[in-house]
């Protein structure tokens, strides 16, 4: 009982903070929030700034390391859909 009478109350609230977006809105080799998500053949999005780079000098996916099918890249809009409406919905 004594030791409950130590704590404080300050001590036992967790420390507000920003809330994390979410996994799938951060790229893989970024690790920064996505502005313009493309899908690559391993099925992953990345932002595609950073992924040509990597396909510049790789043909291998990010993710697995294994060699990708194709390097076209796809826009994926349904990502970024979700990430404007997280943004929106976490100012800050």
């Amino acid at each position: 009982r004594a030791a409950e009478d130590r704590r404080s109350p300050v001590a036992a609230a967790p420390a507000p903070r920003e809330e994390e977006p979410p996994d799938d809105f951060l790229c893989p080799i970024t690790t920064e929030i996505m502005s313009d998500p493309v899908m690559a053949a391993d099925g992953h999005a990345y932002e595609r700034t950073a992924i040509e780079r990597w396909l510049a000098t790789k043909s291998t996916s990010p993710m697995t390391g294994e060699a990708l099918e194709h390097t076209f890249l796809s826009p994926s809009h349904m990502v970024r859909r979700q990430i404007r409406e997280w943004q929106q919905a976490h100012p800050g």
